[in-house]
């Protein structure tokens, strides 16, 4: 599958890339601090509306990682959310 370059956010921290047939969006974020132990992988799943996403996440046991905080960087927003065994996650709106 081929896959574009939907978005670059805050000089290249965060790369969205898209498929450029139907399949799943995915965002990379850069971070400054070296690897220190077992490799994680951290989700940012892309969503249409953060406040149904966020409610539907809750029902289903999940929770707020930095409760009621709401990230913005150039028109991107975002929300850190974990699931019920704690392992953590963002919902994304990319900019319109």
């Amino acid at each position: 599958m081929d896959v574009e370059i939907a978005e670059r956010i805050g000089e290249g921290q965060f790369v969205v890339l898209r498929p450029t047939a139907d399949g799943l969006t995915i965002g990379f974020q850069k971070v400054p601090e070296p690897k220190t132990g077992k490799n994680r992988l951290h989700l940012d799943l892309v969503v249409d509306d953060l406040d149904h996403a966020t409610d539907r996440i809750t029902a289903l046991g999940g929770a707020w990682s930095e409760p009621n905080m709401t990230h913005e960087l150039e028109g991107f927003l975002w929300r850190c959310m974990a699931d019920v065994d704690g392992n953590e996650f963002d919902i994304d709106v990319l900019p319109s």
